[in-house]
């Protein structure tokens, strides 16, 4: 199938720093994988969309096979281990901080009564 280029890929600066990290590569057992930019785009795309594995555009590939291959790099550790090459030198990019927070009054804490229904309330 042809490799179409999809809007939130991962760019070429990234890739080269991905691609010696991951399995397949000449010289490794099991084989050289040849669409490991278009399977990293795909879980990328599942990740960002939270959409299942079933509406993974047929562009990236069969929504089975990704699957499945994405649970075998659970099961080996090779996304743990991806991290942590790529954690080494931060770029601090994408960096964020989430100082939001939430006022509760003392009251609010603790009350008798437990938790209330949505639809029926102690009050009324």
């Amino acid at each position: 199938m042809e490799n179409i280029q999809h809007r939130h890929d991962i760019s070429n600066e990234v890739w080269e720093l991905l691609k010696p990290l991951l399995p397949g590569q000449a010289g490794q057992w099991g084989g050289i994988a040849e669409d490991n930019r278009r399977f990293i785009n795909a879980v990328f795309w599942i990740l960002r969309t939270g959409a299942p594995w079933r509406d993974l555009p047929p562009s990236y590939g069969n929504w089975n096979s990704v699957a499945k291959r994405f649970r075998r790099w659970v099961k080996e550790g090779i996304w743990e281990k991806v991290l942590e090459a790529l954690t080494v030198e931060p770029d601090y990019e994408w960096l964020m901080i989430d100082a939001s927070h939430v006022k509760v009054h003392p009251h609010a804490a603790g009350a008798k009564g437990g938790n209330q229904d949505m639809e029926r309330t102690k009050g009324g």
